[in-house]
C-alpha cells in the first residue's frame, strides 16, 4: 500500500500573515486611514473652539499653543452668557427656526405632491422653472426683496425672514418630489376607490411614508436658518429682536475681540446642531440616499 503523505498544517503566523496581505483587507486599512485622517481635519477645529473656550484669557493666544487648558475654567461661559442677552436671542432663534421649517416642510410638500402625483398640464414645464430657480443667486433678489418688505412695513420684525419659508423653496421641492415618486402610486389609486380625496392621500398615505425625507428637509432648513447672519444683519435694527448669529457679532469691539467668551458662546451654540443630527442621523441619511431614485 501506497504511503499517503499528511499535509502539512500552516502554521498560524503565516495564515495571519496572508489574510493581513489580502488585496481587499488592504483596500479596506487604506480607505479608514484616509477616512480617519479626513476626519481629524474636520475634527481639529472643533476641538480648538472647545479648547479655546475652557481657557484663561493669558492662554489664548499663548505660544506654542496650549491645547489642553491648564486650569480648564467655565469663566468664559459665564463671560459669554452674560455678555449678551443670550435666553433673548436664543428665543428668537428659536421662533426663526421653527417656524421656517414648519413653513417649508407644509409648502414644499403640497407643491411636491402636485408635481410628483398628480397628472396636470405644464406641471413638467413649471418643475423646470422651479429648479432653474436654484441657479439664480440669492443676492441678485435682496435688493428688490428688502423693497418689497419695506413696502409692506415688515423691516424690523422677523417676517421677512420666515414668511418666505411658506412660499417657494426650490431645493426641498426638489427633494420631496423625487421622493415621492419612489411612492407606489397603486397607494394612491387604492385611496381613491375607497374614495379619499387628494388631500387625505397626501395627508394620510403619503405624509406618514415622507418621514425620512421630511427629517432630511427639515434639518436643512434647520441649519440654514440656525446658522443665518446675512438675513437678520439686513432686516432687523432692534437689538431685542436680534438672533445669536447677530449676537455673536457684538463680541467685536471697536478697540478689541473678547476671544474666549465668543468660543463660548460659539460652542453653546454648535450643541443644538449637533443634538438635531444626532438623533435625526438615520432618517436624514434614508431622505438623502432614496431621493433621486426615480426621476
Amino acid at each position: 500500500m501506497a504511503n499517503i503523505s499528511k499535509a502539512r498544517p500552516i502554521p498560524a503566523g503565516r495564515t495571519t500573515a496572508r489574510r493581513a496581505l489580502n488585496p481587499k483587507t488592504t483596500r479596506s486599512i487604506l480607505a479608514h486611514t484616509v477616512l480617519i485622517a479626513l476626519s481629524l481635519m474636520f475634527v481639529t477645529p472643533f476641538l480648538w473652539l472647545v479648547s479655546t473656550s475652557l481657557k484663561i484669557d493669558t492662554q489664548i493666544f499663548a505660544f506654542p499653543p496650549i491645547w489642553i487648558p491648564q486650569p480648564a475654567t467655565f469663566e468664559q461661559y459665564v463671560k459669554g452668557l452674560n455678555y449678551i442677552p443670550f435666553l433673548l436671542y436664543l428665543r428668537n432663534t428659536a421662533i426663526y427656526c421653527g417656524l421656517s421649517v414648519l413653513g417649508t416642510i407644509i409648502s414644499s410638500s403640497l407643491v411636491a405632491y402636485s408635481l410628483a402625483r398628480i397628472r396636470w398640464a405644464g406641471r413638467g414645464m413649471l418643475f423646470a422653472v422651479i429648479i432653474a430657480t436654484l441657479m439664480v443667486p440669492a443676492q441678485v433678489t435682496l435688493i428688490p426683496l428688502f423693497l418689497v418688505f419695506k413696502t409692506l412695513g415688515w423691516l424690523d420684525s422677523l417676517a421677512p425672514l420666515i414668511v418666505p419659508h411658506f412660499f417657494l423653496q426650490p431645493f426641498s421641492i426638489f427633494l420631496l418630489r423625487q421622493f415621492f415618486m419612489t411612492i407606489p402610486i397603486e397607494l394612491s389609486e387604492a385611496a381613491r376607490i375607497d374614495g379619499a380625496s387628494e388631500f387625505q392621500i397626501y395627508r394620510s398615505v403619503i405624509m406618514p411614508l415622507a418621514t425620512p425625507v421630511l427629517a432630511s428637509v427639515g434639518l436643512f432648513t434647520f441649519l440654514a436658518t440656525w446658522n443665518d447672519y446675512l438675513g437678520p444683519l439686513i432686516y432687523l435694527n432692534s437689538p431685542e429682536k436680534y438672533t445669536l448669529s447677530l449676537g455673536l457679532a457684538q463680541f467685536r469691539g471697536e478697540h478689541g475681540v473678547e476671544w474666549g467668551a465668543l468660543m463660548a458662546v460659539s460652542t453653546v451654540m454648535i450643541i443644538p446642531v449637533l443634538i438635531a443630527f444626532f438623533f435625526t442621523q438615520r432618517t436624514f441619511i434614508q431622505g438623502i440616499t432614496m431621493t433621486g431614485i426615480k426621476g
